[in-house]
């Protein structure tokens, strides 16, 4: 199926209109799009495709279709004022972005990779350090607070070796959330399946953050989230659907040659995501798709409008 601009276009600002709820992508810069969400031709120089200013300008293109994007690149380091206010200027007013906390706040242990130099495989200092948070990360996006729709703590899959027990992450995390300022929509993400029990949910209710829903390779599929953690226990509803479960990461890229079509449709994916669209909310929710999930995210968002019920 082709993917149709401006149908649904009009479906997600409908959405927003009527329900609040917010659907995008997790990133936008995947020159596999031209064609589908993006004109080729508006990045070309001297008659070539420029990735350089494909990615220094598509978010503009990527809004007047989509109502919210996930920023990826701020988990990779602290943003600067100037991307912050650079990614601003390149979208209207009413677009919300969701932005992840870096990985230096949430990373209990650096991975053993050459990407982390020195400081691979060793113990992170700066794990839920509120002055980081608060005047390294947040300090950056006050200026645009009202343009901000959730602030994402991606949590990834913890290791025995790293907590003992679920309970030590969790007395963590609950000191750590009561140290956040208010006026901030918070999410929490996790990728451990043992850590989806009532101690972990009552710390996010009390301290008034949502249970990110995602599809990952070890959690189990988020219809089973939603019987744990209601929808309507939620202060905001907020999820990724990012990988099905039981794949792992880079799946899709080693069976599709692009990310431009699906490569294997996920009922159960499809089923929860529709049901998170039925639901009442008491404020804005957050949706978002990655290409991981079943090939190409634009068809499986397209999909999953065009079967929407009126």
């Amino acid at each position: 199926m082709l993917f149709g601009r401006e149908p649904v276009h009009a479906l997600l600002a409908d959405l927003v209109a009527q329900k609040g709820m917010y659907l995008g992508t997790s990133s936008w810069k995947f020159p596999d799009w031209c064609g589908l969400l993006y004109d080729e031709e508006g990045y070309l120089h001297n008659l070539r495709f420029s990735q350089a200013r494909f990615e220094r300008e598509c978010l503009t293109e990527y809004a007047t279709v989509f109502p919210t994007v996930c920023v990826d690149a701020t988990w990779y380091r602290y943003p600067k004022p100037t991307y912050i206010s650079g990614l601003m200027d390149q979208v209207p007013p009413d677009f919300r972005f969701t932005f992840k906390v870096p990985d230096d706040l949430t990373l209990k242990r650096f991975p053993n990779v050459a990407a982390f130099g020195r400081r691979s495989g060793q113990s992170n200092p700066d794990f839920l350090s509120v002055a980081m948070c608060r005047y390294g990360f947040l300090r950056m996006l006050e200026p645009f607070r009202d343009r901000v729709g959730m602030v994402l703590f991606e949590f990834s899959h913890f290791h025995a070796d790293e907590f003992a027990t679920g309970r030590q992450f969790v007395t963590q995390l609950d000191s750590f959330l009561a140290e956040m300022p208010d006026g901030w929509r918070f999410g929490v993400e996790i990728r451990n399946r043992n850590l989806l029990h009532p101690e972990y949910l009552g710390v996010l209710q009390r301290h008034g953050v949502a249970h990110v829903y995602n599809s990952w390779t070890h959690m189990p599929p988020v219809s089973e989230q939603m019987e744990l953690c209601p929808p309507e226990s939620q202060p905001f509803l907020a999820a990724r659907f990012l990988l099905p479960p039981n794949h792992p990461h880079g799946w899709t890229r080693e069976h599709a040659p692009s990310y431009s079509r699906i490569f294997e449709v996920e009922p159960s994916a499809r089923k929860s995501a529709q049901q998170l669209l039925q639901c009442s909310t008491r404020g804005p929710s957050f949706f978002y798709f990655g290409n991981e999930l079943e090939g190409c995210a634009l068809h499986t968002i397209s999909s999953l409008l065009m079967a929407r019920p009126d």
